[in-house]
């Protein structure tokens, strides 16, 4: 499995999932770090294969 972790929560998250094995990247890793748009976010998750990790609830309707 492949995730994406949204600006929102803490980057430690990402290496709660990559010690357990997982393909994990923070929106801080992205050229736009925290300020990546939603939809770029979706278009990564998209061609990446990965599930979206966020607490933002308008997220989910942006999708």
């Amino acid at each position: 499995m492949k995730f994406i972790i949204d600006a929102q929560l803490p980057p430690t998250l990402k290496h709660f999932f990559q010690h357990r094995g997982y393909d994990t990247i923070h929106t801080l890793d992205l050229p736009l770090q925290n300020d990546t748009p939603d939809q770029e976010v979706c278009r990564i998750a998209t061609s990446e294969n990965r599930i979206v990790v966020t607490k933002d609830v308008d997220f989910y309707y942006s999708f």
